[in-house]
């Protein structure tokens, strides 16, 4: 059951202490990256042959719990788009060698790369190892003509060096009806992928769901006439009651996945770490969920978590480094699923803490990204999400330290997104606010981080006479 939280009685629920203790008086820059190095250096190898497995039941086939998100590769350098392929394709070896057999793209990702460095490095291997899954992602209106959405279809297939895709979605519907019909009805879409998977071409046909109820209650109704094979939802144990309290343009996942069961069509989980933010939670959380499972990482609670209903299929996780597999191998290799009592622990509990931390809900996925103006939009929020989840936001200035973490998050600031990409370049355009797959208010939220800069800027001279005691 859900409790109504103000501010004022969350941190009387932390305790006096609490906050101070999570805070780290040295800045904004993040101790979790050194924490997490250390947990994966004492990592041990994951067991060959212990993968947990779920049946489809339209096809029989053996789907791994564990499905490899190939929107965050790794990069060479800190030039994003300069994807190591050969990393990628030991990453992809090794995902295989320890039974992942579900891998996950889309024709938008990593600037348009990820279908093909994805191709290249499963085409290495036998088709019948492997189930790809990739996305009519034709969110452009040039894309939205039948033609340019056959041709967004065909290049996947040739991208992906595959004569048929296993799992096809429809990419990210729930915005609107009029915007659904006119991506898929109008242009004959639906038509043209039911004959595809009619010839095989495509064995598994469903959609992934960001946005509004009323738009998932309808597409779902449509199973009499499409057949939904599948449907991909975010799930996890912040977004399974707290989803509409974060955002009311959201759909709670208990919600989400009772009406799956109810058709009984397979979910496959997407975001179970919201995108990192289940990961790198604040200390003193991270202390406690310590105390209950000490060898295991705080990301495998909620890995565990989405992991443990039986109508899930698959559960994606974008792994950019080899660590991030290794540890998800070790939840799902075999899953040991969560006991009902810790389940509630996770979505009532600990959910109710991250809640009244009220982050802006970003999984630095970069679907807003380019803006036209040059603002880098993920950076600006993870940035401030992880000062605040610190507890080094700079908020009272009768706070002893105040000029301290005023100056360490101004000057974290301009190392983490150079100046002339911050909030304050921001137009309000709003390009950007359609493409958000968790409907955040982008502008208004930069606006809000801009004016709490601003006034972090005033009275400059305190910056500078710190500056001048070093």
């Amino acid at each position: 059951m859900k409790k109504d939280i103000s501010r004022r009685n969350f941190l009387k629920l932390l305790g006096g202490g609490a906050i101070t203790t999570a805070a780290v008086l040295t800045g904004c820059k993040s101790k979790t990256d050194t924490k997490a190095v250390s947990e994966y250096t004492k990592q041990v190898e994951p067991p060959v042959g212990k993968m947990t497995y779920r049946t489809n039941p339209k096809t029989n086939e053996k789907v791994s719990i564990l499905g490899y998100g190939m929107m965050r590769l790794p990069s060479k350098t800190e030039n994003k788009d300069d994807y190591d392929q050969e990393m990628i394709n030991k990453q992809i070896d090794y995902a295989l060698e320890h039974g992942v057999n579900y891998f996950d793209t889309s024709p938008v990702y990593c600037q348009g790369k990820s279908e093909a460095c994805t191709g290249i490095a499963l085409s290495r291997h036998k088709r019948s190892e492997y189930f790809i899954a990739t996305k009519l992602s034709n969110f452009h209106p040039d894309s939205q003509t039948r033609e340019g959405s056959i041709g967004m279809y065909q290049k996947s297939l040739k991208d992906l060096q595959v004569d048929y895709i296993d799992y096809y979605l429809l990419h990210a519907i729930g915005g609107g009806m009029d915007e659904f019909n006119k991506r898929y009805v109008d242009n004959g879409m639906m038509d043209f992928l039911m004959k595809e998977r009619e010839a095989g071409r495509i064995r598994n046909l469903g959609f992934s769901f960001h946005g509004y109820k009323a738009v998932f209650d309808e597409v779902l109704a449509m199973h009499d006439k499409y057949h939904w094979d599948f449907v991909q939802i975010e799930l996890n144990y912040l977004d399974w009651n707290y989803a509409d309290e974060i955002n009311d343009r959201n759909v709670d996942a208990s919600y989400l996945y009772a009406e799956l069961q109810k058709y009984h069509i397979p979910a496959v989980i997407m975001e179970p770490l919201l995108g990192g933010r289940l990961a790198n939670l604040p200390q003193y959380l991270v202390n406690e969920l310590k105390q209950h499972a000490p060898d295991r990482s705080v990301a495998s609670w909620a890995f565990r978590y989405a992991g443990t209903p039986k109508g899930v299929l698959t559960v994606l996780s974008g792994m950019t480094y080899m660590e991030h597999l290794k540890d998800n191998l070790l939840s799902y290799c075999p899953l040991k699923p969560l006991t009902k009592k810790e389940q509630e622990y996770l979505h009532g509990e600990i959910a109710e803490k991250i809640v009244g931390l009220e982050n802006i809900p970003c999984n630095d996925c970069k679907y807003c990204m380019p803006c036209p103006y040059g603002i880098d939009i993920p950076a600006i929020f993870v940035h401030y999400n992880k000062c605040k989840n610190e507890g080094t936001l700079p908020r009272l200035k009768m706070d002893d330290e105040y000029a301290k973490l005023r100056r360490n998050y101004l000057i974290s600031l301009d190392r983490a997104v150079p100046r002339f990409r911050q909030a304050d370049h921001c137009i309000g355009c709003g390009q950007c606010e359609p493409h958000c797959p968790q409907n955040i208010r982008i502008p208004r939220e930069l606006q809000k981080i801009s004016e709490f800069v601003e006034t972090l800027k005033r009275n400059n001279w305190m910056l500078e006479e710190e500056q001048k005691k070093e």
